[in-house]
C-alpha cells in the first residue's frame, strides 16, 4: 500500500482515480480549491503535511479554445502547476505522475498510422503548447516521475463531448447538430484510464506512456455511437474542420499507439467501442438524469 495524493482529484479523472487507487492504496484527494498546485508555497506545505509516496496530478486547465485567450492562467495551471509538483518530489522524496495530451502532436501524420511515444511533439494550438512546456517542466525538475499520454478523455463527471451532444440531442431531436468527421481520435474513458493508472504504480512505471483506447474514430462517429447506443433520438450532420471553425487549431490525426505499455505486458486498455458499451450500461440513466435536471 502506497500514500497518494491526488491533485484535481474532483474533476473527471481525478474521481474515477480516487475511486480505484483507493481499493489497494491509502488516497488523499484534493480539488483544486483545496490545492492551488500554481502556488508553490502551498505545494509545499501539503508535500510536508501528506508525504505521499506519489502525486498523482490530475489539474489540467482543459478548456483548449479558451486557452487560445487566457494564456495566462492557462500556462500556470499547465506549466507552473506541474513544475511545483514535480520539485516538491524532488525536495521531498517520492514520485510524480502526471497526466497529458494528445494535443502535443500535429496530427499531420497519415491515418492511420498513429503517434509513438518517441515522436517529436508540435503542438498546434496553445493548449497543446502548455502541456508540452508541463512535460519538459516535469522532466527537468526531477528524475522520479512518470507521465501518460491520453486522449478524447470522457467519464461521468465532470464535462465531456458526449455529455454536450446528449444534451444537445435531448433538447431537440430534430435539430440539426454538425459534427465534425475528418479528425481522427481513440476516445478514451477515465475509468479505463485510472485502472491503466494503478497498474503501473504496481509495476513502478517510469517516463512517457501513451495510454488511450484502441481503435479510432471521428468526433460525428462517436457521436453516432454513443447516441445509439443511449437509445436517444438525434440530427447529426457530419462537417469538416473548416465547415466548423474554433479558435483553436486541433489536430487531424490524434491516434496514439500504447507501445510501452504493450512492450511491458502490462496494457489494460481495450477498444473504444467496448468500453463506451459498458460505459453506457452502467450510466446510462443517471447521464439522462442530470441532464433533465439541469445539470
Amino acid at each position: 500500500m502506497r500514500k497518494i495524493l491526488i491533485c484535481g482529484g474532483s474533476g473527471q479523472l481525478g474521481s474515477d482515480c480516487c475511486q480505484v487507487l483507493q481499493r489497494s492504496h491509502d488516497v488523499y484527494s484534493l480539488s483544486p480549491k483545496e490545492l492551488d498546485i500554481t502556488n508553490p508555497l502551498d505545494v509545499d506545505k501539503m508535500i510536508r503535511r501528506f508525504v505521499p509516496d506519489i502525486i498523482l496530478n490530475c489539474a489540467a486547465y482543459t478548456n483548449v479554445d479558451a486557452c487560445e485567450t487566457e494564456k495566462e492562467p492557462a500556462w500556470k495551471v499547465n506549466v507552473e502547476g506541474p513544475k511545483n509538483l514535480a520539485s516538491g518530489v524532488e525536495k521531498h522524496g517520492g514520485q510524480l505522475i502526471h497526466i497529458s495530451t494528445d494535443f502535443l502532436f500535429d496530427g499531420r501524420k497519415k491515418p492511420p498510422e498513429p503517434y509513438l511515444e518517441d515522436d517529436e511533439p508540435n503542438p498546434l494550438s496553445c493548449y497543446g503548447r502548455t502541456k508540452l512546456e508541463g512535460e519538459m517542466a516535469v522532466r527537468q525538475a526531477t528524475a522520479s516521475h512518470m507521465i501518460l499520454r491520453t486522449a478524447w478523455l470522457y467519464g461521468v463527471k465532470g464535462r465531456n463531448f458526449l455529455k454536450t451532444m446528449l444534451k444537445l440531442a435531448l433538447k431537440d431531436p430534430q435539430k440539426e447538430i454538425k459534427v465534425i468527421n475528418d479528425q481522427l481520435g481513440s476516445p478514451t474513458w477515465s475509468y479505463r484510464l485510472a485502472l491503466q493508472i494503478d497498474k503501473l504504480i504496481e509495476v513502478n512505471g517510469r517516463g512517457a506512456y501513451h495510454a488511450s483506447s484502441e481503435g479510432y474514430c471521428t468526433w460525428y462517429e462517436l457521436a453516432c455511437y454513443f447516441l445509439e447506443k443511449m437509445g436517444v433520438p438525434h440530427s447529426l450532420i457530419p462537417c469538416t474542420t473548416e465547415e466548423y471553425p474554433t479558435p483553436a487549431t486541433r489536430p487531424r490525426n490524434s491516434i496514439l499507439e500504447n507501445r510501452r505499455l504493450k512492450e511491458a505486458g502490462i496494457h489494460l486498455m481495450k477498444y473504444w467501442q467496448d468500453d463506451l458499451d459498458q460505459f453506457v450500461s452502467v450510466f446510462r440513466e443517471q447521464l439522462i438524469g442530470e441532464v433533465k435536471e439541469g445539470k
